[in-house]
């Protein structure tokens, strides 16, 4: 029977315009700390800092709050950063050799960067190579009227600014420094690419200009005169003033600084008047950069990178601050890309009183307090590096309660007491961003075994505690001890600086999944060889053993062998804890594969979590085993070789190799030998469909064909969720708890719960009956699970409806369950479990399901107007939403990139329509989907500048700040061609940062996930996929309903 399907012409208006009212999308802030950075400068007067990287991001810090991005518009590194100080402009640098210049400027109130100016220097034809122009080093005058640029040829060119217009009567050659040089320099060798340009402090019409043989120019500008030459015998690195411009320190590649006396009388100063090899004699490693500060106390600070035992410390990333008989080699565990130091410049002042130095590594950011004994490390209030360890998983809690806030703060600050007073030394700029309505939180799990809380409030990611589990297990750091400890004449003097450490003791401590109850202060914590801790927040320190349960999920199944890691082996007797989340009960599972969910009901003092084998459920108060189911089917073979066996992925890939030759080859076969009536009707129906549909009305998509996937498929027993709920199970007029779980094969198992009272809790413990078994038809991995109330509402959190801190769920209407499978969304009526709606998305859109929640979405017009919607995110990158329960398609985004399997695989969605994802190992990019949940960074600053501003005629609308695209503005200029290229801005009106009614509630169903074959599969092939797709219809409308019922 010809069968079509016809939708009403146009939209409604009026849904429309609500629509419009709730969902919006923007991409708002990174936090963390920006990937694989560059280059660093300081605003010494509007107290501002910069950081370059090598994907041609500009950003600039200030205050907390005070933040702006920009991109250059090719992804080229940004090799140097300057400030014209005062004025809210940066000169940046590329590795193209392009010079950038950016401008703060202000709109409604608000401050955004965009890019003014662009330009190439020009090669002078016959005498320079586009090698030789190539730009090595840039000094900004003190008047910002100037940039002096030198090159790899040995030139030195001078531009105006703000306009980077060449000064071509001003442009000094190497071949007029030579003429000055003495014989030995001139026979027949070029001086070298310019290492270094410092202006005179002094004299602003001097500058020194370094060669990297190790001659050292002090060049008159105005008489176009060498004033003094200083003949250095070793490759120059770097150069530094003295306050008073009587003397300079230069830095060699031998591991030495020397330091010169500047005197009118003696033109030429053959020798240095001390040269010093702080860590000699042995060979050493280039002094990359050095610094002179003086003080009034009267000993002035000298600073430098490297400069170590080639032998003994090549490998050591070091900063070394020396006072007089003070010395501290500060010891980094990453590279160091640039230093600064925040000191006086004010003119009149005759010390620089250097109160703080700044140090950007390749992985964080480090501020040391040069003015409290013993030189302590700052705290950041941002640029928090997220990979201190590498990311594992992530969790998000909004609407968090002021006990559980306050409790958090107050055990970080135990944790981590300040070691000095001085506040964080670069505020600049003004926060105008109203305060949160709500305090939220991002709990990341680590490869080391620890989970990091952090203040996801604001735009600024600020840390607030670190709960690490490694000490509760036997590893094999434990032995490390002695191992730290520093005699006390040990040389250099290290100091450990910074928290980069991507080092783990031990693989399986690795955290997997997270859950937390934000009304009791109950956290679980679950890891890769099956441990699972319950953790109870105290107030007090404690000395205790905890209590320790195994759950064998196999169920003495005969036939399988695990494979895979060992578990960790517990400590024995009382363990000391600190203020905090204090561990209480580990459950260990068996085979100790790695968890794959993990759901918790403090209400109830039950905790569920499922692995690869089976799924399990447990008492923490009364430390009992209540459940253990194993879904492992008979061919899941690779279920017992655990994640970190070395032969999985190979054999893996091999199996569903053969398998796909051998379908393809039997399918063919089939095909070609039996023609059933049933595939000649539905044959016709589609030629019928595709040649005879009316042309005056809008048809349906043509629905994409879905292979049923094999029982027998590796892994199939995967526990992929899991999900507690008070609802109808066994019949209609009894509710009562529930817990569901979903598996990697479509399977869908619900258990009834006998749950006893408060007073009873611990007389008896509770108990699980299966009451449903639901197998979805086409075997699709369920991602999530959720029961919706009477009225389709999501059913609130433990202790919400007991506490009245939600409104109570309708219990009278007839409750259903939302199952959200990689291929479709279906919602099913309870306890009958009959298909009341459904949305085949992988048949109407050809992609697959990565990641659900669901979210509460706020009216920007009408406040007391609200929506629930599921959000999804695919594994083409694209983020839907759809209303609940009717499950009809509202919005759709593109979100991440389709090849960004990282990106896709970290995803957090939250309850409030925002999102967080990975976009490098230290930055998550956040987004929201709500008109009205808007976190982002809304900063001004005050700028005084000599010079009209350079964009004032340009029309730009508000920027956003914090979003990794191109905010190019005004004119790129080619000295060449001195042409203007406009270009426009891509913006949108910043929203208020308002917050939903609704969101008390975090029913976040699945925020992590582990990347998988299937991501890697789906990427490789989704493009084939989708054109073979297309030329299909789907034959499942002729099919028995998908869920079989035992």
């Amino acid at each position: 029977m010809m069968k079509f399907r016809f939708r009403r012409q146009g939209n409604d208006p009026q849904r429309e315009k609500i629509k419009q009212d709730l969902f919006a999308f923007k991409k708002m802030v990174e936090h963390g700390f920006p990937s694989q950075p560059s280059a660093l400068a300081y605003d010494p007067e509007l107290r501002l800092m910069a950081i370059g990287t090598k994907s041609g991001a500009v950003k600039v810090y200030g205050a907390p709050g005070v933040e702006f991005t920009g991109v250059h518009k090719d992804a080229t590194a940004v090799t140097q950063l300057h400030f014209l100080y005062g004025e809210g402009r940066l000169v940046a640098l590329l590795d193209d050799n392009t010079l950038h210049l950016w401008e703060i400027s202000q709109r409604q109130s608000c401050s955004y960067l965009q890019e003014i100016h662009s330009v190439m220097l020009p090669v002078r034809p016959g005498f320079e190579s586009s090698s030789s122009a190539r730009v090595t080093v840039l000094l900004l005058m003190t008047s910002c009227e100037v940039l002096c640029v030198g090159t790899e040829g040995g030139g030195v060119h001078f531009l105006e600014l703000p306009g980077l217009r060449l000064l071509d009567t001003r442009s000094l050659f190497h071949e007029e420094i030579m003429q000055s040089a003495p014989e030995d320099y001139r026979c027949g060798k070029s001086l070298g690419p310019v290492e270094s340009l410092q202006e005179h402090p002094q004299c602003p019409e001097k500058i020194l200009i370094g060669y990297s043989r190790g001659l050292v120019v002090l060049w008159d500008l105005g008489t176009r005169q060498v004033d003094s030459l200083f003949l250095g015998k070793q490759q120059l690195e770097s150069l530094g003033w003295e306050r008073s411009g009587k003397t300079f320190v230069s830095s060699h590649s031998d591991g030495s600084y020397a330091v010169w006396t500047v005197d009118s009388s003696s033109p030429r100063t053959q020798q240095p008047v001390n040269s010093v090899t702080p860590y000699g004699p042995f060979p050493c490693k280039a002094i990359n950069k050095i610094l002179w500060r003086t003080t009034e106390s009267g000993a002035p600070f000298v600073l430098f990178s490297g400069g170590l035992p080639r032998a003994s410390y090549g490998d050591r990333h070091c900063v070394t601050v020396m006072q007089d008989a003070t010395h501290i080699t500060l010891d980094f565990t990453s590279r160091i890309m640039d230093f600064f130091t925040i000191h006086s410049t004010d003119t009149d002042r005759e010390f620089d009183d250097p109160t703080a130095l700044v140090v950007l590594l390749e992985e964080e950011l480090v501020a040391i307090d040069l003015q409290t004994t013993g030189w302590p490390t700052i705290p950041s209030p941002y640029l928090a590096p997220l990979h201190s360890s590498a990311i594992t998983c992530s969790y998000h809690i909004s609407n968090v309660p002021n006990k559980l806030w306050e409790s958090v703060i107050r055990a970080g600050q135990h944790q981590c007491p300040p070691q000095t007073q001085v506040k964080w030394p670069v505020d600049g700029g003004n926060n105008i961003a109203p305060d949160p309505k709500q305090q939220e939180l991002l709990l990341t799990g680590h490869e080391d075994g620890t989970v990091r809380f952090w203040d996801a409030s604001r735009a600024s990611l600020r840390s607030l505690y670190k709960l690490s589990t490694a000490h509760v297990f036997l590893t094999d750091g434990d032995h490390s001890d002695s191992l730290t400890q520093a005699g006390e004449e040990e040389w250099p003097p290290f100091r450990k600086v910074g928290c980069f450490d991507p080092y783990s003791d031990d693989p399986r401590l690795g955290i997997q999944k997270i859950s937390l109850c934000k009304y009791s202060g109950k956290l679980v914590v679950a890891g890769t060889a099956g441990q699972v801790l319950v953790l109870c927040l105290s107030e007090e320190a404690s000395d205790h053993m905890i209590d320790m349960a195994t759950v064998d999920l196999l169920q003495d199944r005969e036939g399988f062998t695990w494979k895979g890691h060992d578990r960790l082996p517990p400590k024995m007797g009382p363990i000391s804890f600190a203020p905090g989340f204090q561990p209480v009960v580990l459950v260990q599972c068996m085979p100790p594969a790695a968890i794959t969910a993990v759901a918790l009901h403090a209400e109830w003092n039950l905790i569920a979590f499922g692995t690869s084998h089976g799924f399990g459920l447990f008492d923490y108060h009364r430390r009992n085993p209540v459940l253990a189911r194993c879904t492992l089917h008979p061919n899941d073979c690779l279920a017992m070789e655990g994640p970190l066996s070395r032969v999985k992925s190979l054999k893996k890939s091999l199996r569903q190799s053969f398998r796909r030759i051998r379908k393809s080859r039997v399918s063919g076969k089939k095909r070609a030998a039996v023609s059933s009536p049933v595939s000649k009707v539905q044959q016709a129906n589609a030629q019928l469909a595709e040649q005879v549909g009316p042309s005056d009305v809008e048809v349906a998509p043509v629905q994409r064909r879905i292979e049923p996937r094999s029982a027998d498929d590796s892994l199939s027993g995967v526990v992929r969720c899991l999900c507690f709920a008070d609802t109808y199970l066994r019949d209609g007029a009894h509710h009562g708890p529930t817990v569901w779980a979903g598996t990697n094969s479509g399977s869908v198992y619900a258990y009834a719960l006998e749950v006893p009272s408060q007073e009873k809790f611990s007389e008896q413990s509770a108990e699980a009956v299966l009451g449903k078994e639901i197998q979805l038809m086409h075997r699709a991995p369920v991602v999530s699970i959720a029961v919706l109330d009477g009225r389709g509402n999501p059913l609130p959190e433990p202790y919400e409806a007991s506490r009245d801190l939600a409104k109570a769920p309708d219990m009278q209407g007839s409750h259903s369950v939302l199952i959200a499978s990689e291929e479709q969304f279906k919602v099913f009526t309870l306890p009958k479990v009959s298909a009341k709606t459904k949305f085949k998305l992988t048949a109407h859109e050809g992609c697959r399901v990565r990641k659900v929640a669901l979210a509460s979405f706020s009216s920007a017009s009408a406040e007391d107007y609200s929506e629930n919607g599921l959000v999804c995110l695919t594994n083409l990158g694209d983020v839907h939403v759809f209303s609940v329960p009717a499950l009809r398609p509202q919005v759709r985004y593109d979100c991440v990139r389709k090849e960004d399997i990282t990106g896709i695989a970290s995803c957090v969605l939250t309850r409030t329509g925002q999102g967080f994802y990975l976009i490098s190992p230290s930055e998550f990019q956040r987004f929201s989907l709500s008109t009205r949940a808007v976190t982002e960074p809304r900063c001004s600053v005050d700028v005084d500048r000599p010079h009209d501003s350079l964009s004032s005629t340009t029309t730009v609308p508000l920027q956003a700040n914090g979003t990794h695209k191109l905010h190019l503005a005004g004119e790129s200029l080619s000295l060449q061609e001195a042409e203007g290229l406009p270009e426009g801005i891509q913006t949108s009106l910043s929203s208020p940062s308002l917050d939903s009614p609704n969101s008390s509630a975090d029913i976040t169903l699945d925020i992590t996930g582990d990347i998988t074959s299937e991501d890697v599969k789906d990427f490789l092939v989704s493009t084939d996929e989708a054109e073979n797709n297309l030329r299909n219809i789907s034959e499942e409308d002729g099919l028995p309903p998908g869920i079989l019922i035992t």
